[in-house]
């Protein structure tokens, strides 16, 4: 059986515990040991990249293997997906030649591809991803893909477990202003680990701004399953409310998916009111505050609050390498 990693609700809370675990003997240099000696890993990177590239490329060398980085119509050719398309367009080679060469030459492929916000429907269904998932033989690790991104989300649950121990939290999720749509991978992600790891989620969002509704049914059933709870709320400012966990993105709305100027005259109204700010964050109970990055200040959060004390951006941001490696080592074994 192949032990990919797409999304964390492939695995139990006990399974994500036991990487949340490994992830930190990794950070306090309990663990010395190589499981990618002599072995290679795959990064396919349909997208850009800093902190998922970087901390990728960190964690193979660290576990003792060697990174390969592919940019697919950069480095390596222009890739087609679809089953019985005639490739007499600008793709030049098919996934299914692309991933049973690539395999026979790595242990693990790590493939990042976005959502092209263009066609909801199909998007949803992770074509890209599910491409490699179908002709692959080597485990596939989905470093952020049209609905998901498990590996920001499980560096998420580290972050939190360090600040606050295995107390569950009040977490809050917020939709923030941005000037552009983006795609919910992240806020998916983080709203189902945070259901799965027990705690009380709450997330606030303009109307019309909802997230996927087959992925919000998901995170409740976790919910109830792992001792938490979810609530939905299109008040911002109360929104903030006792919180502990404040955690900023912006997404775009499903409604207008592929139609970008009319997702931009929806939100636009939301300009001012929806940024995470010093009146909004006195209003918790002394939370923490959290962004994925990359941010746009005083867009998404301004200064005063990103620069703050009780921001842990950078946490996360290194967590991505100890969690990756705890994700990369249980593959491996």
């Amino acid at each position: 059986m192949i032990n990919n990693f797409l999304k964390t609700s492939d695995f139990s809370r006990d399974e994500l515990e036991e990487l949340i675990e490994t992830a930190l003997q990794f950070k306090s240099g309990k663990i010395a040991h190589k499981p990618l000696a002599g072995k290679s890993v795959a990064l396919v990177f349909f997208n850009p990249s800093l902190r998922t590239r970087a901390s990728m490329q960190v964690g193979i060398y660290e576990l003792g293997g060697n990174a390969v980085i592919l940019e697919p119509g950069n480095s390596s050719w222009t890739l087609e997906h679809r089953e019985g398309v005639v490739m007499d367009g600008d793709k030049t080679e098919h996934l299914k030649e692309f991933v049973r060469v690539l395999e026979r030459y790595v242990s693990v492929i790590g493939v990042r591809t976005f959502a092209n916000l263009k066609n909801w429907e199909e998007e949803r269904l992770e074509p890209i991803l599910s491409a490699f998932e179908k002709y692959a033989s080597k485990p596939i690790i989905n470093l952020e893909s049209a609905m998901h991104h498990p590996c920001q989300a499980m560096a998420d649950m580290l972050t939190i477990r360090e600040k606050f121990g295995r107390k569950k939290k009040k977490v809050l999720l917020t939709w923030a202003w941005h000037p552009k749509p983006l795609p919910m991978a992240v806020p998916n992600s983080f709203a189902l680990a945070s259901a799965q790891m027990g705690h009380d989620l709450r997330i606030a969002h303009p109307k019309g701004f909802e997230l996927d509704g087959e992925l919000l049914a998901e995170v409740e059933t976790q919910a109830k399953e792992n001792g938490g709870t979810v609530e939905l709320t299109n008040k911002i400012d109360e929104a903030f409310e006792d919180m502990e966990v404040v955690y900023a993105k912006s997404w775009g709305s499903y409604h207008h998916y592929g139609n970008a100027n009319q997702d931009l005259r929806e939100r636009q109204i939301y300009r001012d009111k929806w940024i995470v700010d010093e009146a909004k964050m006195a209003r918790t109970s002394d939370a923490i505050f959290m962004h994925c990055l990359p941010v746009r200040r005083n867009v998404i959060v301004t200064d005063a609050v990103i620069d703050s004390a009780n921001s842990v951006i950078f946490d996360e941001a290194e967590n991505r390498l100890h969690v990756q490696k705890a994700i990369m080592a249980k593959i491996i074994k």
